[in-house]
């Protein structure tokens, strides 16, 4: 994956964000971070774009409802570190009695694997990982993630200047 960051004054007069809504549009985006930088007349909005940077390197995923098949979109290596997450999350659910999506989503998984999580950190920043699975389960899952990630490598990324 690759990185881009924006920079978009409060007081933009929309050139900042028509930039940054185009490149949005032309890349296949992974995740999105927003900040507010408060400064007074100066404030500004910092956004970190993830996104994949060659489309070859993972296929498009499905729009709207349509079922995700992760075996299609991880390489094997990854999916199988993805299947074994799969497994834990189904083991714990049963445990405490709770649908497997309450621990983590499918979607959220497949961020562990192509991030390489292996910190506590790296997994509050996927969206929708709050405090409360943070507490009850990271420990199970990161000690899952950190004895695979020697099995398929570090993350290849590319970096891209900012704007």
């Amino acid at each position: 994956m690759a990185l881009k960051v924006f920079s978009i004054p409060c007081h933009d007069d929309g050139s900042a964000a028509e930039t940054l809504n185009l490149f949005t549009a032309s890349v296949r985006v992974a995740t999105i971070e927003r900040r507010l930088i408060e400064d007074g007349q100066n404030s500004f909005w910092a956004i970190c774009v993830d996104y994949f940077a060659s489309p070859q390197t993972r296929p498009a995923r499905p729009s709207g409802r349509e079922k995700v098949d992760y075996r299609e979109i991880l390489p094997d290596g990854e999916f199988a570190v993805y299947a074994k997450l799969r497994a834990l999350r189904k083991q714990l659910a049963e445990r405490e009695g709770v649908p497997a999506y309450a621990l983590f989503t499918n979607e959220q998984m497949s961020a562990m694997v192509q991030g390489r999580v292996s910190t506590i950190e790296s997994l509050k920043a996927i969206p929708g990982v709050g405090e409360a699975r943070i507490e009850k389960y990271a420990g199970a899952f990161l000690d899952l993630l950190r004895g695979e990630i020697v099995a398929f490598g570090p993350v290849v990324s590319e970096s891209a200047d900012e704007t």
